[in-house]
């Protein structure tokens, strides 16, 4: 569906990441990560609660983190 908030599976990679070593790329994901959430696109869950947010699907999170990095 496209629907639900990649953001649980985006964080696990980033702690894998870190895990191995590769600190720079998680410390990318993390930023990326908080930026895109500060720029108000987010999934359904965020938006219904964040003032003024834009809604956005799974790929849609995806594509702003890209963006946003």
């Amino acid at each position: 569906k496209d629907y639900v908030n990649p953001g649980s599976l985006i964080l696990s990679a980033e702690m894998m990441l870190r895990h191995m070593g590769w600190t720079e790329a998680a410390d990318r994901i993390v930023q990326s990560m908080e930026k895109s959430i500060l720029s108000k696109k987010v999934t359904y869950d965020f938006a219904r609660q964040l003032e003024g947010a834009t809604q956005v699907s799974c790929s849609g999170f995806g594509q702003v983190m890209i963006d946003n990095m």
